[in-house]
């Protein structure tokens, strides 16, 4: 027969505030609760962060505001890592599904924008350890009912066949290059290249330090180099 809870034996005094005790003292905990608040308040002035705690707070129209900001970029970066568009379209929305899904244990711990593409990365490289016949696919964007977002300025003059051609030629080279790139390093590049990342929005993504992603970035810098001078020479 098990006793009630006000009849239990409580710790002493002297074992509540003991070094490796499983109750802290009031000191240590009100330092840890500043120090929780102050790197939340930090993301405070986000707006997306805001757009994320309004929805938390039950207001699906922030939820719509997000999708329609950030769906198109979310697909294409998936769409360029695992080059399917179905797959693109179907982990797109499961991005999405875990972000509604979390939101009611949602707190801000950093920008919006990188919460929202560690998840897309983790989607992505949970798909690729499930099936690796995914062919990446830098050039050829998807076109969805959210629409498509281009990081990439279309040029106004119209090339002529030859110099289309070549230019087809080079986007190929270029895309089968960063095909071989393993995946950390493939994701760094089109981060960095397609989505504009700062070295530090790469690390938050990839949790990894900044020194890291300057590693990961020239080592694929130097893998590229070696790679498209065989294709070069292959051609």
């Amino acid at each position: 027969m098990s006793l009630p809870n006000h009849f239990r034996k409580q710790p002493s005094p002297a074992t509540i505030n003991r070094p490796g005790s499983h109750c802290r003292s009031p000191g240590t905990l009100n330092i840890s609760l500043k120090n929780f608040f102050r790197k939340s308040s930090r993301y405070l002035r986000d707006p997306d962060v805001t757009l994320m705690l309004e929805f938390k707070a039950g207001d699906k129209a922030a939820f719509e505001k997000l999708m329609r900001k950030y769906y198109p970029r979310i697909l294409n970066f998936i769409y360029r890592f695992m080059g399917n568009r179905t797959v693109a379209e179907d982990l797109t929305q499961e991005v999405f599904m875990r972000i509604y899904k979390a939101a009611a244990a949602y707190k801000p711990r950093s920008r919006l924008q990188t919460w929202i593409y560690v998840i897309a990365k983790n989607v992505s490289l949970n798909e690729l350890r499930r099936k690796k016949d995914f062919v990446v696919s830098l050039d050829d964007r998807p076109n969805s009912s959210e629409g498509s977002y281009d990081r990439e300025p279309q040029d106004s003059i119209t090339p002529s066949p030859d110099a289309e051609l070549m230019q087809k030629e080079r986007k190929s080279i270029i895309k089968s290059a960063i095909d071989s790139l393993p995946p950390n390093q493939r994701i760094a590049v089109i981060l960095r290249r397609y989505d504009d990342f700062s070295y530090d929005q790469i690390a938050r993504t990839l949790n990894i330090s900044n020194k890291a992603v300057k590693s990961l970035l020239n080592r694929a810098k130097e893998n590229l180099k070696v790679r498209l001078a065989d294709m070069i020479k292959e051609d």
